[in-house]
């Protein structure tokens, strides 16, 4: 399985949301610039983030984009979930059919393929439930507490040059 460049844009514009003052929303033309990506292509990925109430849209001339729960609410499984759906690793096609043409075993071998990979799917969304974006921040910048910058005006280059 592997995961589309959309779940890592995801994760990236949830970073810059999680750690920017949330009294001045981040325009996406500025989220664009700081990622060096498509603004057409995060338009999209941040739509599917709205959609699941992760970040809003904030109205106005001074609006743009914000957290719409905490970093230590939001979780690695609702990004990826977000972006890619419900998460399934085994493409199940039907092709077991063919090796047993039908037989006895047919329904015997989907059935253990699918509780397989269901305890695969399963171990995932585990794991990934318990990873927040708090928790990758927080390890990340080897902080206790995530810094609260305006990306309107400043990075993490100036955020140094601060402290």
């Amino acid at each position: 399985m592997q995961l589309t460049k959309g779940v890592e844009q995801a994760i990236c514009i949830i970073v810059l949301l999680s750690t920017q003052d949330n009294h001045n929303p981040l325009a996406s033309d500025t989220i664009s610039e700081h990622l060096q990506v498509s603004p057409s292509y995060l338009k999209k990925i941040m739509r599917k983030l709205v959609v699941q109430n992760i970040i809003r849209s904030v109205p106005g001339n001074n609006g743009g984009f914000s957290l719409a729960k905490s970093p230590e609410q939001i979780t690695l499984l609702e990004v990826v979930e977000s972006m890619e759906g419900p998460i399934s690793i085994y493409p199940d096609t039907g092709l077991i059919n063919k090796v047993f043409r039908d037989g006895e075993h047919t329904s015997k071998g989907e059935a253990v393929l699918h509780d397989v990979f269901n305890g695969a799917n399963d171990l995932i969304r585990d794991y990934l439930s318990k990873q927040t974006a708090a928790d990758l921040l927080k390890r990340t910048m080897e902080q206790s507490e995530i810094p609260v910058l305006n990306w309107n005006t400043m990075n993490l280059s100036n955020q140094k040059e601060k402290e």
